[in-house]
């Protein structure tokens, strides 16, 4: 299709809501003319990203995150370079809503959010997985650096002073952090690596949160479950 076909196809595209919904996010409008070749590209872009990313935070979603996660298990399972899953939630969350307002939260997941942004890599995930929780793949994460890492992010939350403006005195608030590491060499899933993470964070609470819990290697072995689908693998390839 030559360009003037392809232009006046174009215009048929029904893009109000599209740009609408790009201009309420934010969003920077492709700078080319509107409905040529690049300045559509430019808005599916802009569309992908603005999918992807949580409206609040700018922080990875839920469902991007789901599917970084299912693209770093499989990738474990082939290089068996070691991989950590932290979970992470903010402590007594509700009552910073219930005694300052939910602008207020909104405020305290914001400046959270950027704070364990800025202390990860570039290379690492972070995403707000909920209102209050937020989830770290860290891939080629070594071992003996899961519990420095965690403590890491929990002591620059610990620091934070939110500033609510209005004279108000600056809001601090606490993290408690579960983490596991993916089986190196082994067909896992993404529900048993979040389950294993999630029982780190649980422990967390349940020992007074603002804290890092981390399952201890000797608990990152092989499952059941993971020896399960390895066998199952391991017969269909043999079929």
């Amino acid at each position: 299709m030559d360009a003037p076909h392809s232009l006046i196809a174009a215009h048929k595209l029904r893009l109000d809501l599209a740009l609408q919904l790009l201009q309420q996010a934010g969003a920077m409008l492709p700078d080319a003319e509107p409905y040529s070749e690049p300045w559509l590209q430019g808005i599916v872009d802009a569309l992908c990203d603005l999918s992807s990313k949580d409206a609040l935070t700018g922080l990875v979603n839920r469902r991007s995150f789901e599917m970084a996660l299912g693209r770093e298990v499989d990738r474990v399972a082939r290089s068996g370079e070691p991989a950590l899953l932290l979970m992470l939630d903010i402590d007594h969350f509700k009552a910073v809503n219930d005694q300052h307002g939910h602008a207020a939260g909104d405020l305290v997941i914001r400046a959270v959010a950027q704070s364990i942004a800025q202390t990860v890599r570039p290379m690492d995930t972070v995403a707000r997985i909920g209102g209050e929780e937020f989830a770290i793949i860290l891939p080629n994460c070594p071992t003996s650096f899961g519990e420095v890492v965690a403590e890491r992010i929990r002591q620059r939350v610990q620091a934070l002073a939110i500033s609510l403006g209005g004279g108000q005195s600056p809001l601090t608030c606490t993290i408690s952090i579960g983490g596991a590491f993916a089986p190196q060499w082994v067909r896992s899933s993404t529900l048993i690596w979040t389950e294993r993470a999630d029982r780190q964070l649980y422990r967390a609470k349940a020992e007074g949160r603002n804290r890092a819990c981390l399952e201890s290697h000797v608990d990152s072995l092989v499952s059941a479950e993971e020896k399960g689908m390895l066998f199952a693998v391991t017969q269909q390839d043999s079929e």
